[in-house]
C-alpha cells in the first residue's frame, strides 16, 4: 500500500473512511450528542443517549483488542501521553457544552448538517475551527499554555483508567479494558426501548468502528512507513481548523487524517441525506439566531482545544482507549450543554 500512495494520502485515506461512516451514522442513524441531550431532558428519551453508550462500549472493546494484539501502542496516543490536567478537562467541557448548546450543534453534527444543505452550520464551521486554532496556535495560544500547559508524561504514571486498574489488581490491562466496554455495552441495551430500535444500535456500533479503524490505520502507518506520524482517531475541534488551512494552502501542506475525516463525514452525510430525501438548503432568516450561533461556536472551539478533545474526540476517541480525562470532559460538556438549553428552552426566570 505504502509503494501506491504516500503514508500521509494513506491516513487521510483511513480517516476518510471512517468519517463517511460517521457521516452516515449522523444521517441515516440520528447520532448526534445535543440530541441525545435535549431528548433526556426534554423528550423523556434517553435511546439517542444509550447510542452513545453503545458507541462508547464498542469503540473501547475494538481498541483494547488492538492494544491486547499489540497493533495499537496506547501509550503513544495524545490522550495517554500527555499529563491530564483535571481543570482544563472541566473547564474546556463546560466551555463546548455551552457553545454547543449555543450554536445548536457540536462541530461534528454541524459537518453533518452542512452535509444535509444546512448553510447556517457552514458558518458554525468555519468560525469554530477558526476559534480552535486561536487557541491552539494563534494569539490567544500563549494565554492557554500559561493557564494549561500541556506537558508530557515522563515518570510512567499514564493517565488511563485501565492502565491505573490493571497496576492496582495485577489484572491484564486489555482484559479489564474489554470488559469496561463490555459492561457499558450491556448497560446500554438493558433498555427494551433501546432494544426495539436495531438501526440505531447498528450505527451507534458504527460510529464506535470509526474510531477504531482511525487507530488501527494510522497505527499500522506509523509502525510501518518512515514519516513521524502521530497515532489518531477522529475529533472535530482543531481538524476542523486544520481542513480549513488545507483548503487554503494544500499545496504548500500535506493531507492529513484530520483532512479525511473532515471531509468524509461531510460525504457520508450528503450521501446519507440524499438516501433520506432529506436534503434541502438552509439559511438563517434571524440575525439574532445567527449572533447565537456564532458566539457559541466561537466558545466551543475554544473550549474543545482546552479540553483536548469534543463530544466525539473526548467522547469517544479518549474513551476508547479509558483516558481519565474522557469522563470527566464528556460529563462537564452534559453539564454545559444541560445549563445553555435551560438558558434557552426555559429562561432563568422563577416559574409562577
Amino acid at each position: 500500500m505504502l509503494d501506491v500512495l504516500s503514508e500521509t494520502q494513506l491516513v487521510a485515506l483511513i480517516g476518510l473512511g471512517g468519517g463517511i461512516l460517521l457521516g452516515l451514522a449522523a444521517r441515516l442513524g440520528r447520532f448526534c450528542t445535543l440530541g441525545a441531550i435535549e431528548d433526556w431532558l426534554y423528550g423523556g428519551s434517553v435511546v439517542r443517549l444509550r447510542m452513545w453508550g453503545i458507541a462508547i462500549g464498542t469503540a473501547i472493546i475494538g481498541s483494547f483488542a488492538l492494544i491486547a494484539s499489540g497493533a495499537l501502542p496506547a501509550a503513544e496516543t495524545m490522550y495517554l501521553s500527555l499529563r491530564w490536567m483535571p481543570l482544563a478537562s472541566i473547564i474546556g467541557g463546560l466551555m463546548f457544552g455551552y457553545g454547543m448548546a449555543l450554536s445548536g450543534n457540536c462541530g461534528y453534527g454541524a459537518i453533518a448538517r452542512l452535509g444535509g444543505g444546512d448553510l447556517r452550520s457552514f458558518v458554525i464551521v468555519l468560525v469554530m475551527g477558526v476559534s480552535a486554532f486561536t487557541v491552539l496556535s494563534g494569539p490567544l495560544a500563549p494565554l492557554r499554555v500559561a493557564l494549561f500547559d500541556q506537558q508530557p508524561v515522563t515518570d510512567g504514571a499514564i493517565p488511563g483508567i485501565a492502565h491505573m486498574l490493571a497496576g492496582a489488581t495485577g489484572l491484564p490491562m486489555a482484559v479489564l479494558g474489554i470488559g469496561i466496554g463490555a459492561v457499558l455495552v450491556a448497560i446500554s441495551l438493558a433498555s427494551r426501548a433501546m432494544r426495539a430500535e436495531p438501526m440505531a444500535i447498528f450505527w451507534a456500533s458504527m460510529v464506535g468502528v470509526a474510531v477504531i479503524t482511525g487507530w488501527a490505520g494510522t497505527a499500522w502507518v506509523a509502525g510501518h512507513g518512515f514519516e513521524a506520524l502521530p497515532l489518531v482517531s477522529h475529533s472535530f475541534s482543531a481538524p476542523v481548523g486544520e481542513s480549513i488551512l488545507f483548503a487554503m494552502t494544500g499545496s504548500a501542506r500535506p493531507l492529513s487524517f484530520a483532512v479525511g475525516s473532515v471531509a468524509g463525514v461531510w460525504t457520508g452525510a450528503f450521501a446519507g441525506s440524499l438516501l433520506k430525501g432529506h436534503f434541502r438548503w438552509e439559511a438563517c432568516e434571524d440575525p439574532r439566531e445567527l449572533r447565537r450561533q456564532i458566539l457559541g461556536a466561537a466558545v466551543m472551539g475554544a473550549g474543545a482545544v482546552i479540553a483536548m478533545g469534543c463530544t466525539v474526540g473526548q467522547g469517544i476517541s479518549a474513551f476508547s482507549v479509558l483516558a481519565i480525562s474522557a469522563p470527566v470532559t464528556f460529563a462537564a460538556i452534559l453539564a454545559g450543554a444541560a445549563f445553555g438549553l435551560r438558558q434557552l428552552i426555559e429562561g432563568f426566570q422563577p416559574a409562577e
